[in-house]
Order: C-alpha cells, then sequence, then structure tokens
C-alpha cells in the first residue's frame, strides 16, 4: 500500500463496513503501523521506521497453530479475551460481575500531521458492554511516542473499572529486561534479568512514585548498552500508584506496558463518566540507551514550560542551607550563610525545614502553615531582603501534603487526617506513622482549600521565588471517608500544583520526595526539577544520576555539593570529585560556606564559575554516557548539538585490575571535526586526584585529534585513585564536518 496513500487517511468506518485503512504514523526515525483489518486497532508495528511505502498488509496475518483458536490471534492497542489474547488483557472492570469481557470494535480513527507530533485518534466502542475508549497517539520531534486511553461509560448503571493498560509490542530480537530500582538514599539502580515466556511486573503500591520505582522499564537485543544494541523502553507519567510489565505469551509475542494501579473502587464510572490514563511514554532505539535519553530529552525541551524556555533564564546556582543548619534558624547565621553564598556566585538561596510555627525539630508542626513568631518576629522579611540585595532569589522549603499529629492544624481538624477510618468509625483508626506524620487529605474539599489558601498567601506576600515541595512519606492505607483514594489525592495534589502555578506562574517548583520516591513525567509536567536523591555522596550520586537522567536531562534534576563527609554515609570525599558530579545536574551546594578554608573557598568559586560558563552546553546537549569496559570507570559526558564542543567527565568508583586506564574512547563527536582536549578540573597538584609517577603527555598541554580518532582510538588517561575524576574539555579547531588537510593526512 502506498505511504502516500497512508499519510493522508482521515477514515470514519461507515455502517456495516468491517475495517478501516491502516494508520502508519512515523517521525524521527520512529513508526507506529496499526491494522484494522480484523475490526479492532493490531499494532503491527513499534520501532524503528519502516520507509514511505508498505507491503500489502492483508498478507501479513499470522499462521493458525494447531490445538489453537481457528483464527489468527490479534494484539490490540487494547489486548482482549474476545480477541484470543492469552497474555494480561488491557481492560479489567464489570458491571456488578456482568459485562466482564470487552469486545471493542473500532469506529473511527483520525490522522492529524503537521506541527510539533505526528498524531492519531481512535476510537474503539463495545455497545453489549456500554462502553466507548478514545485512544490519542502522538510520536514527537525526537521521536517519542505518547499513548493514552479514556474509557467513556456509554451504559446504563454503574461501570467498575480495575484497570486500563497502555501496551506496546516489542520487537523479536529482544531478549533481555533492564528496569530500575532502589531505597532511600539509593535511588535509580539497574537490574538485568533475560526475557522469558510469561509476565514481568513492577508493582508501586507507595501512593507515590516510589524509591524502587522503575523510572524506565526496556527490553533489548542481548547485552544491549549504552551506545550499541535495540532498545524499546516504556515510562507512565503517573505520580501514584501504578505497575509496568513485560508479556511474553506463549506465541513468542512480548508486549510492554504500563497502568494505574487502581485500589478497591476507586474508579466506579457512572453512566458518562469517564476515566482518563496517563500517558504512557515510548521510546525505541538502535543505538542503544542513549537514544532513548535521546528521545524524552527533545520533548521535554521542546515544552514552551521547559525551564530556561519559561522563564528564559539558564539554571541557576543554588545554596539550600539544610545540610549547614538544619533546624537552627537564628537569623545571624542565616545572613552570615547569605553572605558567604553571595561572594562565591550562588544565585538562589533557599530556606528549608524549621521555619514555620512549632517546627524545632520533625515531630511538630507540618500543616500549620504560618511564619513561626517567636522565631522571626519580622516574619521573613529581613532574611528574604539581604538575600535579595545581594542580587540572589530566595527560596522555601514546604511540605503541603503531609500532616503531623502534634499540629494546631490536626487538633483543630482530625477529621482531615487520611485514614482507613470511616467518617462513623468512633475509633478513628490512623495509618502507622513514618517519620512522625501522617497524610492531609487533600480529597477533602476544605483541606484542599486550606493549604491552597496558605501557600497563596505566603507567595503573595513575600518574594518568594522557588518551591522546595517535599513529601515524605508513603502513602500507606491511603482513604478519604473509608474508601481508597491514593487516585483522587493525586489529582488533588497535580490540581494544588496547577492552580498556584497559575496564580504564580514566576515561582518555581521542586519536587522532592525524600529524595527521589516521586520521580516521574507527571509530577515534571507541574514542576521545574525534582531532587534525585537525598544523599548527597559523590560516588552514590554518579549511579543515582547516570541513571535517573536515562529519562530526566540534567537541568531538571538537583545535584548539591555536600560537605566533605557525607550526612547519608559518612564517606569522605574531595571537592574536585564531589563538584564534578555535581556539575552534571542542576547545580548547588548544600554546605556550611561559613566554614570553608581559602583553598576550598577558591576552588569553590572556581568549580561555580566553570558551571556558569558551561550550563548552556550541560542543559542544552546529547547526553553520552560510554560503553566503559573497565567497570572502575565511569565516562560520561554532553556534545553540543551542533557537535562543536563537549564536557566529559572520567570517575573513577573503585580500584582498577589495570595497572593504567590505557586509551579511553571518548564518543558522540561529530567524526571528521577536529577538536581540541584539554583537562580542565582538577588542575595539577590540586588534592590527591592522581596515583602516578607521571601524568600522559598529552594532560600538560592539550591535544588535537578527530572526533573518528578520539571515538575509535581514544587517549591514555591519568591514573585515578578511587572515588575521583576528572574533568575534559572538548572544542572543535575545525567545523562539524569540516578536518584540517593535516588531520586527513594523519588519517591516510
Amino acid at each position: 500500500m502506498p505511504g502516500a496513500a497512508l499519510n493522508a487517511l482521515q477514515a470514519t468506518l461507515p455502517a456495516g463496513t468491517t475495517a478501516l485503512e491502516p494508520l502508519y504514523l512515523r517521525r524521527s526515525g520512529a513508526a507506529l503501523l496499526i491494522d484494522f483489518s480484523t475490526g479492532e486497532p493490531a499494532v503491527l508495528h513499534f520501532g524503528a521506521d519502516l520507509g514511505p511505502d508498505l507491503p500489502d498488509l492483508s498478507l501479513l496475518g499470522s499462521p493458525v497453530a494447531p490445538s489453537s483458536l481457528d483464527i489468527p490471534v490479534t494484539l490490540g492497542l487494547i489486548p482482549q479475551g474476545s480477541s484470543g489474547w492469552r497474555g494480561r488483557p488491557g481492560l479489567r472492570g464489570h458491571r456488578d460481575g456482568q459485562a466482564f469481557s470487552a469486545r471493542l470494535r473500532a469506529v473511527s480513527a483520525t490522522v492529524e500531521e503537521g506541527g510539533t507530533a505526528s498524531a492519531a485518534v481512535i476510537t474503539q466502542a463495545d455497545d453489549d458492554a456500554g462502553i466507548t475508549v478514545r485512544t490519542e497517539l502522538r510520536i514527537n520531534d525526537g521521536g517519542l511516542v505518547q499513548l493514552r486511553h479514556t474509557l467513556t461509560n456509554d451504559g446504563y448503571g454503574n461501570y467498575s473499572l480495575e484497570e486500563l493498560a497502555l501496551t506496546l509490542p516489542v520487537g523479536r530480537p529482544a531478549t533481555e529486561i533492564l528496569d530500575l530500582t532502589g531505597r532511600w538514599c539509593r535511588e535509580s539502580h539497574p537490574q538485568r534479568l533475560p526475557l522469558r515466556q510469561g509476565t514481568w511486573v513492577r508493582s508501586g503500591r507507595h501512593g507515590r512514585t516510589g524509591h524502587d520505582a522503575s523510572l524506565l522499564l526496556a527490553a533489548g537485543t542481548a547485552n544491549f548498552g549504552n551506545r550499541h544494541g535495540q532498545v524499546w523502553a516504556v515510562h507512565l507519567g503517573w505520580s501514584g500508584n501504578h505497575e509496568s510489565f513485560v508479556d511474553t505469551i506463549g506465541d513468542g509475542r512480548t508486549v510492554l506496558g504500563a497502568s494505574e494501579l487502581l485500589g478497591p473502587a476507586e474508579v466506579t464510572l457512572e453512566p458518562g463518566g469517564t476515566y482518563e490514563t496517563p500517558w504512557l511514554f515510548a521510546a525505541f532505539s538502535d543505538a542503544g540507551l542513549d537514544g532513548i535519553s535521546a528521545a524524552f530529552y527533545a520533548w521535554f525541551r521542546a515544552r514552551p514550560h521547559h525551564p530556561g524556555v519559561r522563564s528564559g533564564k539558564p539554571r541557576p546556582v543554588v545554596l539550600n542551607v539544610w545540610e549547614a543548619v538544619y533546624f537552627d534558624h537564628r537569623l545571624p547565621i542565616l545572613l552570615e550563610l547569605a553572605e558567604s553564598a553571595a561572594a562565591l556566585g550562588v544565585e538562589r538561596y533557599v530556606l528549608d525545614d524549621g521555619w514555620f510555627r512549632h517546627r524545632r525539630n520533625d515531630q511538630a508542626g507540618l500543616g500549620d502553615w504560618y511564619v513561626d513568631e517567636g522565631l522571626w518576629p519580622d516574619g521573613l522579611a529581613p532574611l528574604i531582603d539581604a538575600v535579595t540585595a545581594h542580587g540572589m532569589e530566595f527560596g522555601l522549603w514546604v511540605e503541603p501534603e503531609m500532616i503531623n499529629e502534634d499540629s494546631d492544624l490536626a487538633r483543630a481538624h482530625p477529621d482531615w487526617i487520611s485514614g482507613p477510618a470511616r467518617p462513623d468509625d468512633s475509633t478513628g483508626r490512623l495509618p502507622e506513622r513514618w517519620r512522625n506524620q501522617q497524610v492531609l487529605d487533600l480529597v477533602n474539599p476544605d483541606a484542599w482549600q486550606y493549604i491552597y489558601d496558605r501557600l497563596d498567601d505566603l507567595l503573595s506576600t513575600n518574594r518568594i521565588s522557588y518551591l522546595k515541595w517535599d513529601q515524605n512519606r508513603d502513602l500507606t492505607e491511603m482513604g478519604h471517608d473509608g474508601a481508597a483514594s491514593v487516585h483522587a489525592q493525586t489529582l488533588a495534589v497535580y490540581r494544588l500544583l496547577d492552580e498556584l502555578r497559575k496564580a504564580h506562574p514566576g515561582v518555581e517548583i521542586e519536587s522532592c520526595s525524600s529524595g527521589g520516591a516521586r520521580v516521574d513525567l507527571g509530577i515534571l509536567e507541574r514542576t521545574d526539577r525534582v531532587w534525585g536523591s537525598d544523599c548527597n555522596d559523590a560516588l552514590e550520586r554518579q549511579t543515582i544520576q547516570r541513571w535517573t537522567g536515562m529519562v530526566v536531562p540534567p537541568e531538571l534534576v538537583g545535584s548539591h555539593i555536600g560537605p566533605t563527609t557525607s550526612h547519608t554515609t559518612a564517606r569522605t570525599h574531595e571537592l574536585s570529585f564531589r563538584a564534578i558530579t555535581a556539575l552534571f545536574g542542576h547545580f548547588g551546594m548544600e554546605w556550611d560556606l561559613r566554614q570553608l578554608n581559602d583553598g576550598e573557598r577558591k576552588e569553590l568559586a572556581a568549580a561555580i564559575a566553570l558551571y556558569k560558563d558551561r550550563r548552556g552546553l550541560l542543559h542544552s546537549g546529547r547526553m553520552v554516557r560510554a560503553d566503559e569496559p573497565d567497570p572502575s570507570l565511569l565516562l560520561h559526558g554532553v556534545v553540543s548539538p551542533d557537535g562543536s564542543e563537549a564536557l566529559f567527565a572520567l570517575v573513577s568508583v573503585a580500584t582498577s585490575f589495570s595497572e593504567v586506564p590505557g586509551q579511553v574512547a571518548l564518543p558522540g563527536l561529530t567524526p571528521e571535526t577536529n577538536y581540541r582536549v584539554e583537562l580542565v578540573y582538577p588542575a595539577a597538584g590540586q588534592g590527591h586526584t592522581f596515583t602516578q609517577v607521571a601524568p600522559p603527555a598529552w594532560v600538560s598541554s592539550g591535544i588535537e585529534a578527530s572526533g573518528r580518532f578520539l571515538a575509535e582510538a581514544g587517549l591514555p588517561m591519568p591514573v585515578l585513585n578511587p572515588e575521583h575524576g576528572v574533568l575534559l574539555s572538548v572544542r572543535a579547531v575545525t567545523p562539524p564536518g569540516t578536518a584540517s588537510p593535516e588531520a586527513a593526512g594523519k588519517r591516510g
């Protein structure tokens, strides 16, 4: 079938006919092919672009196996038992036990082209079950696919929805699964397993995304890596309970999918009622995981509300005072910190936990969002005025979704605490405490309005440019009026953020959740960055940031230099290692800057200046992660979109089995461009970074080589002590795509 005919498609299924024309969506090297010949949308292909022309799809029907259904089994956009699918169903619901097996069939399909995405809308219906499902599909510039369903109850009586999943097929070459897991202060760590027949399910029942959430669920070819192999990957943009899964059935077909994990009776649709799934984001790459990241980064950076795009300014250097003062909020100390920060070049000063009523420790006060008159007799104005007079923005920590039982709010409104108890339950049973706190029931409109009013007042009466929005516990036994309410609570939080951003469009918001327990594209549509982890240990952060960055670009991941000895691990690291780690994110500090010695102050000021000089590159370029064969070494970097410059970090995370690193490749540069490579940090003799008698010859004065040479042959690298790193600057000396005659002669 000619591609032009498919691309021009805009069809509605006439009465009495059984099929629509196929849908073929293509953009940025990715493609989706959907066939309607069986009456339902069958996803024939998700992956690489298939070119402009397709064969006769009617000849591609599967064979019929012995002792099976008498017709080929269709893998629909919503997999259904009514079509013979014996894997995980895409829809589970019923009407008081009836209408349990839907038979959705296509009613219409519309393709739209132009603008920023190739998009389609498919509508399916089952008149007997009384339901309609509308599916939106998009392929964005950069190749990231978006998929979302909306189910409507068209029948009489209520429809109880248990699950509505979003699935896409995986190519047959995939033989491995990769996902992420973790815990507090150790988020986003990878795990691999073979892809076998059956279902691999990751369930998140935290009421938030979770420290152990699989930010990315991927399937790929054997031993796929950062720069090689075919990879299919998905992410669910949802901040509540969820499941992601890989499902391989007996006929060999595999799907990747995800869904909101609904509690008992959380979604019961009255006649005319609708349920909209979160967006599923999916990507395909034939160049390893870096290709997956490229698709996600392109989508993020094309958003009109993306930080930098929305504000028109670079990501500011941050000082958060938590690990400097904790709950010790004495104004003279905070003013000294502001003066020290400004002298170093800090651009945003954030006052953390402890500023509001009754908050002398973490056991009381949550919910009492009034400036503590005992600590701040003149309000926050003296500190804010000093901070802004130094040319810095002022930020404030809040935790609006939580409540301490020891608070004025809890004493006045105990019924605003979420839990399993019914309104008529005299026991008032509450969930077990977590960090001495409970969850505020934002499904209650009065509680929601109270929080909105308090935050709106704080932002209206103070010059606050930034909120660090924390959420420090799982939502165990999350209930409203005795019924499960994670779904409704998540939507209430989204609405709270949306309304505050609408009222205060100039305020940036960070999503922190005990560190990295709420990192997903649902919360990132409403916030300006995430806190990757409460752990500022640079060694731990190397892994946390590397894998969080598979989906989230560095300008959205807060990354701070902590004290010399880590608050969470008690490890001690030199400043250069901590700074090099923090550079590859939204850079900042959590450190008592008053205590720096002269050498530390000079080095930190230089690191801040380096970040300011290179943040345009770091927050716009292509992320490159080398497939380094020595497990003791990590190499990652950012290459500018035009290939004219790059910044690489080589990090030693352990002792090596080799005496010297050997020739380390710098991938991702333009092959025919000549570059100058220089070691820019740390300087020679700075700290105990190196363990060598003499460095490689090029280190003292730099070296020129082509992008092809650097990627294929590489450079000899210094011998690093464990838990140290070096920063390499790479700049083009010939225009991208043009090699000097001398370089061409050397290659010949």
